[in-house]
């Protein structure tokens, strides 16, 4: 039985401590094993191939997959170490309820008394309050086959609108803008297009630290002469390579982009006849961009005239080009805004559908792309299909066996469930994979939503800060003890094998949902065997849809070492490459290579505006978050992996020397940053890689170092997209250390 924290639960939260394995101990992996799986990492979109060595049904190392093609056997940190949670003390091997008097605040509880108890509460609140009333969060790191259950389970099961998922925070604004100017949402192009690109422009994304196997593409682009152009506020350590850097002021990467289109057709750098045959909306976007002199960009982002200008001849005269971007733009209250105007200067050049010239958006987590493709968005339905869609609901409809009229509508997005939990509309929720309490901005207030909640019901494998709030917790499965597909960054639909069985009373997340149905008296349509009986449903109902995987199976997918979607037959070999001539698409049917009915692609006014909270005299200074190379997400993972707590042990607020001197801050000194919601005390580590107006904190721990204290829910109206990358704060030397100074830190 897994043994919880003896502190109290208080304490616990008040802190939030990285648990990890004491000080130089590891797994030991000498012994040989029983045997290897091929599998994939469990962290990020990259999903990079790796064997796993099985030793009596634990993991106890790895080795490289040299023949995966995307990672050739490499790895990065987290990778090399992420075989070292399975066997952690903290795993969950039994089902828990909350009991005050218990230590830890919760009690053992027999796994079955646990599921009908939670089948007990959401009848209770579902029959007091309404469907709508119960609300479920789901994860984007979850299998495709279980993303596909979790909006299956929400909206057959439950018969709730309330399901949105944590991608929310993650790529929904390219999404959106994908959707907007190509009608799908997915990368253009495979990973290998990158190397044989002249030109490589990545925006907002700390590629090193955050995807490192995809700095290895750009190198080889380097390698072959190719010009990087790196688009940040902080010199990341991609950008100290780069051949230009452009230093952009947090929240100012439209009015940037839309400078540099506007020397593109100044110069004649654009692609007109690709323009007039396969666009619309560029006169529009022509004219609104004639505001955006050189000098004007410069003043409002922050970036010189003569960087700017290389930058656009850069990219204006190269043949071939590559532009990727992630979450530094994207975490915006005008997070679509910036990524159609970097889809405009692609579209300008005709730089799609063909090798060496692409368009990629860098995926988070792990099944960052499957998860968002299938069904468990508040909006739509497996196949990429839009809920308010009549024809897209009948399909649906009929692949579940229920009437149209039985689906529920449109659900509201992740933050706003909290809100609603706030005005007393939603009184229960069910997570799975998700950690909202350190994920979501402000997240005082998401605490103090969990404690009002009816009830609440968290499925994950270590107790992370969220279910420290639940009613009751149920003991979920690993990646490795379970199998399905996910989808990378690259858009190639993979395999994850399971490796071992789930430990005690832990069980695959699939069947842990299927249970809950079950005694609910709701079962039908939640009688699976297997992920494979999963996926054969999933196939079938994303047939015909853009996101089509009805050709894709187990063993395709194992044969082919991934096959990317759309893939609408068995004798089909997938879709690499997206736009290219000729190539399958439902939509245009012929007329083009983009999915909308005329095949034509969309030119989209990209309007600039400030952030939602921007500085002023109480507070001066720009926050922005981001990730470091050792940790991932809410960190409920990686702060137990103790290699990569040693790496990072704590987070540290980054600032320039010349605001280090005007406040009377040295490296190290305790530090204080505060904005209008909260406040956060952390050391500071002084850096010439950033800019002087801008402080940098990682978001990856909870309590008192969590900086999701001080951040902004404000967010993107079209995308709901929260506003991690830019908020206004004072920053100060701390007058004394904060409350877990001594008790959890490091030795210094």
């Amino acid at each position: 039985m897994a043994t919880l924290p003896a502190a109290p639960l208080e304490t616990i939260e008040q802190f939030g401590p990285h648990l990890s394995y004491p000080a130089g101990a590891r797994l030991d992996t000498a012994e040989e094993p029983d045997r290897q799986v091929k599998t994939h990492c469990c962290f990020c979109g990259q999903q990079c191939g790796i064997q796993l060595k099985i030793k009596d049904n634990v993991v106890v190392g790895f080795e490289p997959w040299e023949d995966f093609p995307f990672n050739r056997g490499m790895l990065c940190p987290k990778g090399v170490r992420r075989y070292l949670q399975g066997a952690h003390p903290d795993r969950l091997l039994t089902a828990y309820e909350r009991d005050a008097a218990a230590p830890g605040g919760f009690r053992p509880l027999n796994y079955q008394a646990a599921v009908e108890r939670v089948a007990s509460e959401i009848n209770r609140i579902q029959s007091a309050h309404g469907a709508d009333a119960f609300a479920v969060l789901s994860g984007a790191s979850l299998t495709t086959e279980k993303t596909y259950l979790m909006g299956k389970f929400a909206r057959m099961c439950l018969r709730t609108a309330n399901i949105d998922y944590n991608g929310r925070l993650c790529m929904v604004s390219a999404g959106a803008a994908n959707k907007k100017s190509f009608g799908i949402d997915r990368s253009a192009n495979p990973w290998s297009d990158i190397p044989q690109a002249e030109v490589v422009l990545i925006a907002g994304s700390n590629v090193a630290e955050c995807s490192p196997i995809t700095t290895n593409y750009v190198w080889q682009a380097r390698e072959r002469g190719a010009k990087v152009i790196v688009v940040d506020p902080r010199i990341t350590p991609i950008a100290r390579t780069c051949d230009l850097f452009l230093p952009v002021k947090p929240g100012r990467d439209v009015a940037l982009f839309n400078g540099i289109l506007h020397l593109m057709i100044e110069q004649g750098w654009i692609d007109q006849e690709f323009i007039d045959r396969y666009t619309v909306g560029f006169e529009r976007v022509a004219e609104h961009v004639r505001q955006w002199t050189p000098q004007r960009t410069a003043e409002v982002t922050g970036v010189t005239e003569k960087a700017i200008r290389q930058a656009a001849q850069w990219w204006g005269q190269a043949k071939t080009s590559f532009l990727l971007h992630a979450r530094g733009i994207e975490h915006h209250s005008h997070g679509v805004q910036n990524v159609l105007s970097t889809i405009n200067i692609v579209l300008a050049t005709g730089r799609l559908g063909r090798e060496g010239c692409g368009y990629g958006t860098i995926t988070g987590q792990a099944n960052g792309q499957g998860g968002r493709e299938h069904g468990q968005k508040c909006d739509q339905l497996p196949g990429w299909r839009d809920i308010d869609n009549p024809e897209h609901r009948a399909y649906i409809a009929k692949i579940w066996q229920i009437s149209p009229e039985e689906l529920p509508g449109k659900g509201v997005d992740a933050y706003e469930i909290f809100r609603k939990i706030d005005r007393g509309e939603i009184r229960g929720l069910l997570s799975i994979c998700f950690n909202p309490k350190v994920s979501l901005p402000d997240n005082n207030f998401i605490g103090r939503m969990l404690d009002k909640l009816d009830f609440y019901v968290a499925i994950d494998f270590f107790l992370n800060e969220s279910a420290r709030h639940a009613n009751v917790v149920l003991p979920g499965s690993l990646q490795e003890e379970d199998e399905g597909v996910v989808t990378s960054a690259e858009g190639r639909v993979i395999k994850i094998n399971k490796c071992v069985d789930p430990p005690g009373d832990a069980r695959e997340d699939w069947r842990i949902i299927q249970d809950i149905a079950q005694a609910l008296g709701r079962q039908r349509g939640f009688t699976f065997d297997s992920p494979r009986q999963i996926f054969d449903e999933l196939r079938r109902a994303s047939a015909g849809g853009v996101a089509d995987y009805s050709g894709i199976t187990y063993e395709k997918v194992e044969r082919q070492m991934g096959v990317f979607w759309p893939c609408p037959s068995e004798d089909h070999p997938g879709t690499p490459r997206l736009f290219e001539p000729g190539s399958w698409n439902p939509v245009a049917q012929g007329n083009g290579p983009f999915y909308f009915a005329d095949g034509k692609a969309r030119f989209n006014v990209a309007t600039y505006a400030p952030p939602a909270e921007d500085v002023d005299a109480d507070y001066p200074l720009l926050l922005t978050t981001g990730r470091v190379v050792s940790h991932f997400l809410s960190g409920t993972q990686t702060r137990r992996i103790g290699p990569l707590v040693d790496q990072y042990p704590e987070p540290r607020v980054e600032l320039h020397p010349q605001l280090a001197e005007q406040l009377g801050i040295a490296d190290g000194d305790w530090t204080t940053v505060e904005s209008r919601r909260g406040a956060c005390t952390l050391r500071a580590q002084v850096v010439r890689t950033i800019r002087p107006d801008t402080v940098f904190v990682p978001y990856h721990w909870a309590g008192l170092k969590s900086i999701n204290q001080v951040t902004i829910a404000a967010q993107d109206p079209i995308s709901k997209i929260p506003e991690y990358k830019v908020c206004a704060v004072r920053v100060s030397r701390a007058s004394s250390p904060p409350a877990y100074a001594g008790v959890f830190e490091p030795q210094q």
